[in-house]
């Protein structure tokens, strides 16, 4: 997986924003990877509840603003496809954090890295890891020092 989302950073590391999008127990995940990138890129990046992206977020949304978002096969899947075709219609091209083997939902992406299916509740722990992963290999890119960064981001 390390490969996958070091190409991916590759093409994200020059982008001023980025939006990470998720539903259910994937929001928070959304969130702590928003945070993550913002830790150590120090580019803009928002955690959106999928559910809320009529609510102003898809304005934002266009070929030039990247959009991560999480679908794994869970409840609350069908919604998250959902919001996947309104940023496919807006012209978006998602970049997708999915199920393993969810050949379905891989055909819609731009770009796609596959996590393994866990519990609804346990599935934040892994889908973060290719979020943090991320967070590190832009950081790296743009020349931050990323062991600062990550000490100072810890210390209480």
């Amino acid at each position: 997986m390390n490969e996958k989302v070091n190409d991916l950073a590759k093409e994200l590391y020059k982008q001023k924003s980025l939006l990470v999008m998720g539903r259910g127990y994937n929001f928070a995940t959304c969130l702590e990877g928003a945070l993550k990138i913002k830790e150590l890129t120090y580019m803009h990046s928002e955690g959106i509840l999928a559910g809320e992206l009529k609510h102003g977020p898809l304005a934002l949304v266009d070929k030039a603003m990247p959009v991560l978002m999480v679908i794994t096969r869970d409840k609350v899947y069908q919604k998250c496809v959902n919001a996947l075709q309104q940023v496919k219609s807006r012209h978006g091209r998602p970049i997708l954090l999915c199920s393993k083997g969810d050949e379905e939902t891989m055909q819609q992406a731009y770009r796609y890295i596959e996590v393994p299916n866990a519990v609804d509740c346990l599935q934040g722990l892994l889908t973060v890891v290719p979020l943090q992963l991320l967070s590190f290999h832009i950081a790296v890119l743009k020349g931050n020092n990323v062991r600062i960064t990550l000490y100072c981001s810890t210390k209480v």
